[in-house]
């Protein structure tokens, strides 16, 4: 096919601000929209294309696409997911992947016996920036890889039922997928936090590397303060700032550096977030099979690592990391 025709279900604030205005030039077509609001379904179709739907079996019966994109609520990820791929068509799902480890394992299941992509769209697995890192890493023996540390914060989230981080599972959870996607498997995390939405982590990777995170919504939205360090033996270090700014260090001599003219966390950049970035790879998976680089069986571990963290705050304890098996 030459340009994939998707269905997006969600037409709210999110979706309407980041994905719909990216599908184009993403290389993809938009022929159906569906919101359980009617009058959003009816202004998003009106925006960028494509027919509204306010039901999502009559949006697929009828459109047939190559792929569909769903952002609605965290708690309707995995049950749409399910829904797509037994009708047969390829997901995009915006994260966290599912409301539980469970949940994202059932979704996982699913896409391994539909034969389907179910991706999730966690953004700084594309952006330019960590793109950039994970290059710079491989580099270099897994053994030599001593450590990384997570600075990221936001303004005040709330708490969620039952006392329940919101800040954690829906904005901190990138960073929880990030530290994978960079250094492997964790095998053992022992976090503290202060209040629902201050935690400071200490990870031990199975590599045998170490890694910290400050995460906490005591900051602001307006001025980005994220910035990942990843050290390698012999006076090898990467600092990335912003999702977007990076300087390394090669044996203890400058080595390289990228200092963009703007903050793109805000959403200058579709490669420097990765809100663009994440839909071009969906649109190579449904043209020519190309794999994703946050695929569902990845995604899960970010929701393990989530509850482990919960878990050792709870205990004041250190807590194994054990993920399901596919």
């Amino acid at each position: 096919m030459s340009v994939p025709r998707v269905c997006v279900i969600g037409a709210g604030a999110l979706s309407t601000r980041r994905i719909y205005p990216n599908l184009g030039a993403a290389g993809l077509r938009l022929v159906g929209v569906c919101d359980l609001d009617q009058d959003k379904a009816e202004r998003n179709a009106t925006l960028f294309g494509g027919t509204p739907y306010a039901d999502v079996e009559k949006l697929l019966d009828e459109q047939r696409p190559d792929g569909v994109v769903v952002c609605v609520g965290p708690a309707g990820h995995a049950a749409l997911a399910v829904q797509v791929l037994r009708a047969g068509f390829p997901v995009y799902t915006e994260k966290p992947p599912a409301p539980t480890v469970d949940a994202a394992v059932e979704v996982a299941r699913v896409a391994r016996e539909t034969g389907l992509l179910c991706m999730t769209a966690f953004k700084k697995r594309y952006s330019v920036a960590f793109e950039h890192a994970r290059q710079w890493l491989d580099q270099f023996p897994v053994d030599d890889r001593l450590s990384i540390s997570h600075d990221y914060c936001s303004a005040a989230y709330g708490v969620g039922d039952a006392g329940r981080s919101p800040f954690l599972f829906d904005f901190a959870i990138h960073h929880l997928d990030l530290t994978h996607y960079l250094m492997g498997d964790v095998a053992e995390t022992f976090a503290y936090s202060v209040g629902a939405n201050t935690f400071a982590v200490s990870l031990r990777f199975a590599s045998g590397a170490v890694g910290t995170m400050h995460l906490s919504d005591g900051r602001s939205f307006a001025v980005p303060t994220e910035e990942v360090g990843l050290t390698v033996r012999g006076g090898n270090f990467l600092t990335v700032s912003n999702s977007s700014r990076w300087r390394e260090v090669r044996e203890g001599e400058p080595s390289g550096w990228r200092e963009p003219s703007t903050f793109t966390s805000g959403g200058d950049s579709g490669r420097d977030t990765g809100h663009l970035a994440e839909l071009e790879a969906f649109a190579a998976h449904l043209r020519e099979g190309t794999p994703v680089r946050s695929p569902i069986e990845e995604s899960v571990k970010s929701l393990v690592l989530h509850d482990a963290i919960l878990d050792s705050v709870r205990s004041g304890q250190p807590v194994a990391v054990r993920y399901p098996r596919f």
